[in-house]
């Protein structure tokens, strides 16, 4: 039977910067994954930028962990080699109705502490981006893009160097509470037992049923699955910024990013589904069209293609507004050595190396 002081379930990038954080800080650490890589899943899935942290409500962990997340990444991406822009962003107003909206996201964004926020009329906006067509927007300076994989191979680097051990193709069975910690039951090729003093649930897509096999969960919520299509630009885009609408319910709107390379992509719509499948469907593109026209009426025809998909834990349903991030350590459940992650969507991956510092201290 091996002994650990952590066991991580979940190898994708807050699964990455826990076993960083934990085993930086002296803790010997084991991380099992289901899958045969890091990241597989939501983690590699999504529009790689850096958020600033104005979307969410004031005090949420949400905010919180976007703003301390996103100063820590910018860091941690100089230091480590990663690439990364600091391009800035812009959220439009199409119309005159969306113009107070922009007002709330600035005073917001503020009271986060989210510095160089700008409120711009349709002709500050117009000197910036000629293409954009809007009547005004908000400026977010400190909006950025980033190789998300680059960034989760230097967590995973940092973590084996300091002594954590990573399993992959090995998926959590369940685990039992004993008098000094855990016994976890892995499974795959190589079934194995170990001995841990805790355990963290980071298992994203499956963070509900995984803290249902773990003794002493307590309440666990459902997750729910959010499908986001994305499609890409042949050709080039006229921005130099990343374009967004003014936000909806429960997503951002269909927004203009840009990779490294300056390969343009749009996306993510909202697609709730059932089950997990990343399979892009052609005819969404008219959607895409329509929507990105409202404030590029340049797009070209026949420009979109199918790119990718990627699949968010939500822990709110469609008719609800977005829930904050659910972090249940042993006040929550009453379970010492125990910390359950659920919901940990965006902001997700600019938060991570702050949501990994709140995860080290929960467990003490």
């Amino acid at each position: 039977m091996s002994e650990a002081d952590a066991l991580v379930v979940g190898a994708g990038v807050v699964g990455l910067a826990i076993a960083r954080a934990l085993a930086i800080a002296g803790r010997s650490v084991i991380v099992v994954e289901a899958k045969g890589a890091p990241g597989e899943e939501t983690s590699s899935r999504n529009s790689e930028v850096i958020h600033s942290g104005i979307y969410y409500a004031t005090g949420s962990l949400k905010a919180r962990f976007c703003v301390e997340g996103r100063t820590r990444l910018y860091d941690y991406c100089q230091s480590h080699g990663v690439g990364h822009a600091r391009c800035g962003k812009l959220i439009v107003a199409i119309d005159e109705s969306e113009l107070a909206g922009l007002d709330t996201l600035a005073r917001r964004g503020t009271a986060n502490g989210v510095e160089g926020l700008e409120l711009l009329s349709r002709a500050q906006v117009r000197a910036l981006e000629p293409d954009l067509a809007c009547v005004g927007a908000l400026h977010a300076p400190s909006t950025g893009i980033f190789d998300s994989h680059a960034y989760m191979l230097a967590l995973q680097g940092d973590a084996e160097a300091a002594g954590a051990v990573f399993a992959f193709r090995a998926p959590f069975v369940g685990a039992r509470r004993t008098s000094e910690g855990f016994e976890a039951e892995i499974g795959g090729a190589e079934p194995a037992r170990l001995k841990v003093a805790a355990v963290v649930n980071c298992a994203g897509l499956a963070a509900s049923h995984t803290a249902r096999v773990i003794e002493g969960s307590g309440e666990v919520p459902d997750t729910l699955y959010a499908k986001g299509n994305y499609f890409a630009l042949y050709g080039h885009a006229p921005f130099k910024r990343l374009i967004y609408p003014a936000p909806q319910n429960q997503g951002l709107g269909v927004h203009l990013t840009f990779d490294l390379s300056g390969q343009a992509r749009f996306g993510p719509d909202l697609e709730w589904v059932e089950t997990l499948d990343y399979v892009v469907n052609p005819e969404r593109g008219r959607t895409f069209v329509a929507a990105i026209r409202r404030y590029w009426p340049g797009l070209p025809d026949n420009t979109l293609f199918p790119a990718y998909s990627g699949v968010r834990p939500k822990i709110s349903g469609p008719s609800e507004p977005a829930a904050d991030f659910r972090i249940d350590g042993p006040r929550t459940h009453g379970t010492p050595g125990l910390v359950n992650l659920y919901g940990i969507e965006s902001p997700g991956l600019t938060s991570s190396l702050a949501i990994a510092e709140e995860v080290a201290r929960l467990l003490g």
